[in-house]
């Protein structure tokens, strides 16, 4: 599994420079004008893991693969959007299978860069955004409700999930996100979250695009978006998307000085990553040897099963045991032999909760 991240935003806030920063790709036009990208833009993006790097070091595999991001970058979204207006909302089915949204914010002044409402006003910004989301599901809902309408004449099967449906559509019509519905936990509930994929539903990460002042402090505009976020439980991040673009190009060790010469200790796409794992639950287990050295994600909770299912559906049938070592003790003691040998290698069983880095080896028998 791999973590999808959709980008929204209004035009103009730097979303595609971003994309393109966090891809390290121009994968994205990018330009001073609102409406730039009109079509949505995609890429599969590997995570930095300096554990997977150290692994790679000691094991010398034949091949490397590290865990993934799907980005997918839409067209801004403008005020009436959901009836037409800009080009953003026929995009925005794009973005309902993903896990998470990144919501990018303008949050500096700058007089050459345009504004498509004129002025720089974050929370009218996330204000305009989350409306036509509210919108946008509002609307598939009404298409749910007719049909479940006429559907639940002739299947009395339906009818609990039609009530449901109803009220959802009441609620979404107040102004309100799907994930404040009341009731989510009814088994007709769950299935129409999981069959609609509500954008008002998902994870929101708050983006706040800065200038290199507003990397070294937060200036209001920043503190409104902050507060805001905390409101609705979600997190921020901060990124200079002009200086996200300069490091195109960069190798590591170049990367890291330029970082720090602006006294921040991650690149954005980094901050996203490790926000995204955080505010999804999500961990990583890594699978190490001579032929291939692997980060897998997973759900923070799941157990040795369902972890070894992540590689194959067989691992999971079959499963019989996994051999794990803490990624710690297999970099102290130099890999799998040196664990083994002082004890430090662990048989567990069914019931075992895999832990982020944990090294693991699954016994399985189909």
């Amino acid at each position: 599994m791999a973590l999808s991240i959709g980008i929204v935003g209004l035009p103009n806030v730097g979303k595609s420079t971003i994309f393109n920063a966090l891809t390290r790709a121009q994968n994205a036009e990018s330009a001073n004008y609102p409406f730039c990208t009109i079509e949505p833009n995609k890429a599969v993006v590997p995570v930095p893991d300096a554990r997977v790097d150290k692994l790679v070091a000691m094991v010398k595999p034949q091949r490397t693969v590290y865990a993934t991001v799907d980005f997918v970058d839409i067209a801004g979204l403008v005020k009436g959007a959901s009836k037409g207006e800009g080009l953003g909302n026929n995009f925005l089915t794009n973005i309902r299978e993903t896990h998470a949204l990144l919501h990018v914010v303008r949050c500096f002044n700058e007089e050459n860069v345009v504004h498509v409402d004129g002025s720089v006003d974050p929370l009218r910004d996330v204000g305009v955004i989350e409306t036509e989301l509210i919108l946008a599901d509002y609307q598939m809902m009404e298409n749910r409700v007719a049909r479940l309408t006429k559907q639940a004449r002739c299947e009395k099967g339906l009818q609990a999930q039609l009530e449901v449906a109803q009220r959802l559509l009441e609620h979404l019509g107040q102004a309100r996100m799907a994930v404040e519905f009341d009731d989510q936990k009814s088994d007709a509930a769950v299935l129409l979250f999981k069959e609609c994929q509500f954008l008002t539903d998902k994870k929101m990460i708050y983006c706040c695009n800065v200038d290199e002042a507003g990397l070294a402090a937060d200036n209001e505009y920043i503190r409104q978006v902050r507060e805001h976020a905390t409101q609705r439980g979600c997190e921020t991040v901060k990124i200079c998307a002009k200086m996200e673009e300069d490091l195109n190009g960069m190798n590591d060790a170049e990367r890291t000085t330029f970082l720090k010469e602006y006294g921040v200790c991650e690149s954005g796409l980094d901050q996203i990553v490790h926000t995204g794992y955080r505010t999804l639950g999500l961990a990583s287990f890594l699978t190490a040897g001579p032929k291939e050295v692997r980060a897998w994600t997973i759900h923070r909770g799941w157990k040795a099963p369902q972890a070894a299912g992540v590689i194959h559906t067989d691992f999971e049938r079959g499963f019989i045991r996994a051999q794990v070592m803490s990624y710690s003790d297999f970099v102290a003691q130099g890999g799998e032999a040196a664990c083994r040998a002082k004890g430090l290698l662990r048989v567990e069983g069914k019931e075992y909760e895999v832990q982020d880095g944990d090294v693991i080896e699954f016994l399985f028998n189909v």
